[in-house]
């Protein structure tokens, strides 16, 4: 299953923070689960031979078959299947702070702690001050 709200278009932009929900459950017993995907993976190579400084690699990252990282969540995509599972992109971010802000927000703001009906266990998140070029976006 796709992403829904997802642009055919994505460049410009470093990520996306998606909801992910079951839709085979009755309306009281359904699941949810808020996470964010970035749209390309970095990852360091060893330095070719006569050279020292590491190598930095580019590609695209698997967010297009991606479920999350909840193991109860795959547990239950695996009992269920993913045809059972709803997911959707809620916000595009056009950097690595703005993603996790956003992602953030949005576990905050729907209390993914306190409410059992989301596979969210864990809010875990670094994020430093508010580059100056987004403070005017976010109203600071």
């Amino acid at each position: 299953m796709d992403w829904l709200n997802m642009p055919e278009d994505t460049d410009g932009y470093f990520g996306f923070v998606y909801l992910i929900t079951r839709t085979n459950a009755l309306p009281g017993e359904r699941r949810f689960y808020i996470g964010c995907k970035q749209f390309q993976s970095k990852t360091k190579r060893p330095p070719l031979k006569g050279y020292k400084r590491k190598r930095t690699i580019i590609k695209e990252s698997n967010y297009k078959s991606y479920y999350g990282s909840s193991n109860e969540l795959l547990s239950e995509i695996d009992l269920h299947g993913k045809q059972n599972f709803k997911r959707e992109v809620l916000h595009l971010a056009t950097c690595k702070w703005e993603l996790k802000y956003l992602e953030m927000l949005e576990q905050v703001n729907r209390k993914v702690l306190f409410d059992d009906s989301y596979f969210n266990g864990i809010v875990n998140l670094r994020i430093g001050k508010c580059p100056k070029n987004l403070r005017q976006k976010y109203g600071f």
